[in-house]
């Protein structure tokens, strides 16, 4: 789709038919939920779980998009959403949790990543910002979603909350790890401090043709450094990392993630048909909906500090900070917390 007329409202199903759905599967939820309580999710440990369903694939405009799905079809959805460079296993212990709880659960690969393919090889490979939303919106109109709960973190975070804010009618609530990740051109032209420019290294690296020809030789041990950085105090096994490790063999991730990159700092340029939506979210729009924001104590990523962005939130609004050593993938490595968050935010709608 190419313009924002396009992304507005597409009405799949039947207003009357959606709200009585709606009514009688949330009762559903609320009732499994409320008797579940932290007690039963404190019982879901990273690693309980280490494989999806059979993967499903459905076309959009641009993609051919991979993605798991837990849960009943009739139930109210949930999106979750990966970052750089991990996958849909960072869901892997969170997905049959809410699924248990009634929620029909998805977890697609970005643009890049897994079994996600670009349909022409004449689309550019674009990692911009409004691009991944784009998909995202493209997902849940091909699968005749109305609404979801949005969770995300790192680009999987970025993209929920601009879907949060530019679409707020898509979404019901929203989790989002790391808070406020919304970004433009020219703010990242500004120069930070030099401890916070030392974190961003790979960001320079990515600028230059010896970084972008290093990251695709060296993809995964390049992925595998990074989670080490960004988490140092989540051990992880090799198994854990391998099974995400596949889904950098795409043939686009490189592509992908060199544009994302370079594109945040006006080193390559977006497509125009996503001028428009650049043009608000440079403008750093507040999110409305329902949320809950997420920063785990041990994140070794860079991140903004919960007080820089509480206010971007105007609706009904939690902070939590996930204690015991929790990094950067937080739901992988409190899959208990994050599902939890999920449910509360939907509670919160």
């Amino acid at each position: 789709m190419s313009d924002d007329t396009n992304h507005q409202r597409r009405r799949f199903l039947g207003a009357a038919a959606f709200a009585a759905a709606a009514v009688g599967v949330a009762g559903t939820v609320r009732a499994q939920t409320a008797g579940a309580g932290s007690g039963a999710l404190a019982s879901v440990k990273p690693g309980t779980n280490t494989s999806f369903p059979a993967l499903k694939q459905v076309r959009t405009g641009v993609l051919d998009i991979g993605y798991a799905e837990l849960g009943p079809a009739n139930g109210p959805a949930v999106l979750l959403l990966h970052g750089w460079p991990y996958d849909i296993y960072s869901f892997v212990d969170v997905a049959p949790v809410l699924a248990d709880a009634g929620y029909r659960v998805l977890i697609p690969y970005l643009r890049g990543y897994g079994t996600t393919r670009f349909l022409s090889s004449k689309t550019p490979r674009n990692g911009q910002q409004a691009a991944i939303a784009v998909d995202m919106i493209d997902f849940m109109d091909a699968l005749k979603i109305e609404r979801a709960v949005i969770g995300g973190y790192d680009w999987g975070g970025r993209t929920a909350n601009i879907m949060a804010a530019l679409w707020p009618e898509r979404c019901k609530a929203m989790v989002s790890v790391s808070g406020y990740l919304i970004g433009s051109q020219a703010i990242n032209e500004k120069p930070l401090p030099p401890k916070a420019e030392l974190s961003w290294w790979y960001q320079f690296y990515f600028a230059t043709e010896r970084g972008r020809a290093g990251y695709d030789a060296n993809r995964h041990d390049f992925a595998k450094l990074i989670w080490t950085l960004a988490s140092p105090q989540w051990h992880f096994d090799d198994a854990t990392f391998d099974r995400t490790a596949n889904a950098f063999e795409n043939p686009d991730h490189v592509a992908i993630t060199i544009h994302n990159y370079r594109w945040r700092l006006d080193l390559a340029k977006g497509e125009k048909k996503y001028d428009a939506l650049e043009r608000k979210l440079a403008k750093l729009p507040d999110i409305g909906v329902p949320a809950i924001t997420m920063e785990g104590d041990a994140n070794g990523a860079p991140h903004p500090d919960p007080a820089s962005y509480a206010k971007k939130f105007t609706g009904k609004y939690e902070h939590r900070t996930i204690t015991g050593g929790i990094g950067h993938n937080l739901p992988q490595e409190a899959p208990a917390a994050f599902a939890q968050a999920i449910i509360d935010a939907d509670r919160l709608a």
